[in-house]
């Protein structure tokens, strides 16, 4: 073993999402922070190396190769699921591990890779708790799903779609629309004209904020929900008060765990937010990379992954545990109601 484990954190530190970026960091350096204060693993001392992907999936491939240059073998990223997949290639090709604590595409991991892991859900979990909690307990007369065209946006809209259809509720629009748009007056029209009353979207919040705001003023009487990437304090400053009663799909609240207070009290004494969806899952990436290592009585990767693989793993978001593909087997969405200067609530679970 070296003198200390690298661990690589990669993600957005600029670029439109950078709030999300800024969760995975507070996590996974708070992580490393409180196993090194323990006497790190085996002995050895974790030492964070943060790269900037900007979001950006160029960006990420170049990050995967500095980060294989640098002789890095853990990640622990990437945030978003078009950065995450084609580094995920480099990073398997060359012997390091990733740990996504919220990259969402189920394409991540269903290519066999065994060095890929995640600590989020899938796509393909979320849009269902989403649309059997619309069909189930919203009951709206008529919907649209919308989306940004990406890959995190466009799949979770048709996981939605499709868990709507096929509880017999009609999907009246579904339509995509341009990631970076500022106006939205054309669609939210055709929405009006179709006497839309819910709508769901599947993409980030910069896009969300204008939508719901542009939605108020144009006299728009839809609710709306969103996946996780919409749940933080940015589309209330963008949407303002029209962003009040949207609906989330998000983890349980892992920073009002009894057993995280310490983490919790931690993250704000550094002057950070404890409460975003991937603050605690970054966390557990680090935590898991640090046991596994323990678990496998070696740094080789190969190893490592064998033994989290095969292993259970005490983390502050649960007993983690992992199928063939390197996903989490027991991992709920919980639909959450936004509120505009308050903090969200949870509503009853699909």
């Amino acid at each position: 073993m070296a003198d200390t484990i690298k661990i690589a954190i990669a993600g957005p530190k600029s670029g439109p999402v950078t709030q999300y970026g800024d969760m995975q960091f507070i996590g996974a350096k708070q992580a490393i922070k409180d196993i090194n204060a323990k006497g790190g693993v085996d002995g050895k001392m974790l030492e964070a190396k943060e790269y900037d992907d900007a979001a950006d999936p160029k960006h990420a491939v170049a990050v995967a190769n500095k980060v294989v240059n640098d002789g890095v073998k853990f990640v622990i990223g990437h945030l978003t699921s078009p950065a995450a997949q084609p580094a995920s290639d480099i990073y398997e090709d060359e012997g390091v591990i990733m740990i996504t604590p919220a990259a969402t595409s189920p394409e991540i991991t269903a290519r066999g890779y065994r060095l890929v892991f995640r600590t989020f859900g899938l796509d393909s979990a979320q849009g269902p708790a989403a649309g059997n909690y619309i069909a189930d307990h919203v009951k709206p007369k008529t919907v649209a799903v919308l989306h940004d065209k990406q890959q995190y946006g466009e799949g979770l809209a048709i996981a939605v779609k499709q868990t709507l259809e096929g509880k017999g509720v009609k999907v009246a629009v579904f339509e995509g629309l341009n990631a970076g748009d500022k106006d939205f007056s054309s669609v939210i029209q055709r929405l009006k004209a179709s006497d839309v009353d819910f709508v769901y979207w599947g993409g980030y919040h910069p896009e969300l904020g204008l939508i719901l705001r542009q939605s108020r003023e144009k006299g728009l009487k839809a609710r709306f929900m969103a996946g996780e990437a919409c749940a933080n304090d940015s589309i209330s400053q963008i949407a303002q008060n029209a962003s009040e009663g949207l609906l989330v799909t998000i983890p349980k609240a892992f920073d009002a765990d009894p057993g995280n207070k310490a983490i919790d009290d931690a993250i704000k004494a550094d002057g950070k937010d404890p409460s975003g969806p991937y603050v605690f899952p970054a966390y557990s990436a680090v935590a898991l990379i640090a046991q596994g290592i323990q678990a496998a009585g070696s740094d080789d990767t190969d190893e490592v992954a064998k033994a989290i693989h095969n292993g259970v793993f005490r983390t502050p978001t649960g007993a983690l545990s992992f199928d063939e593909k390197g996903d989490l087997k027991n991992f709920r969405f919980v639909v959450h109601e936004w509120h505009f200067g308050r903090p969200k609530t949870e509503l009853s679970p699909q």
